[in-house]
């Protein structure tokens, strides 16, 4: 007769009919959420998130133009404040020089007139260097053709010795500041001799049929 050790009795667990212990087991596997997907919810924050950096790539795009034109109209202001500023300038010192140009005649005179000498020499030299300095320029020579642009003339007259109408005396001298005329020289102009171009030209074929040895004769 056997004794059985009291407590050790091992209760089977109840198994249906025709089921495997593995059956029984709890299949933690299959009941938990597959692995590596996604919530609904995430999906939803991804798409917003895109949609914010989509709006915000494109408000920098914008703020980049605008702050790209704002530099060039600056540029452009202030090219136009230093193109005025210089403007503004060479008016105020043709102005200035303008004023000047009787003291100037003045002095030609005395010095053609040998009356330039001694203190008033040194002041009127001093003037005519600071005028210059200032960018005036005088023009106007003997000889030189005759300008309408920057000559005014003041007499006229017929020279046989000019090919083209000249001017044989300076009045008074021009000047220009840079390309700037401030004032056109005024001079006496000779134009040539009324029928004097018929006459050299008569006389330029002459000499030419003298060199050739004469007309042909029929």
């Amino acid at each position: 007769m056997t004794e059985e050790t009291p407590g050790f009795d091992e209760q089977q667990p109840d198994v249906p009919s025709g089921a495997t212990s593995d059956d029984a087991e709890p299949k933690a596997a299959s009941s938990s959420p597959e692995e590596g997907a996604a919530p609904a919810g995430d999906t939803g924050q991804d798409v917003a998130l895109v949609a914010q950096l989509d709006q915000a790539r494109t408000a920098l795009g914008e703020r980049t133009a605008d702050l790209q034109r704002l530099q060039a109209e600056f540029q452009n202001y202030r090219r136009r404040v230093e193109r005025d500023r210089i403007a503004v300038k060479e008016i105020a010192i043709a102005n200035l020089l303008t004023e000047l140009l009787p003291v100037l005649d003045d002095i030609g005179r005395a010095r053609d007139h040998g009356e330039l000498v001694g203190g008033f020499k040194s002041v009127a030299e001093s003037l005519e260097g600071t005028a210059a300095k200032m960018g005036l320029q005088q023009f106007g020579k003997e000889g030189e053709p005759f300008d309408p642009t920057i000559h005014e003339a003041l007499m006229h007259s017929y020279a046989p010795d000019v090919t083209e109408t000249t001017c044989v005396a300076i009045l008074q001298p021009g000047y220009r500041i840079g390309e700037r005329t401030i004032r056109p020289a005024r001079v006496a102009v000779a134009e040539p001799q009324p029928g004097a171009q018929t006459v050299k030209a008569d006389e330029s074929a002459d000499a030419d049929d003298k060199e050739s040895g004469g007309p042909d004769e029929g």
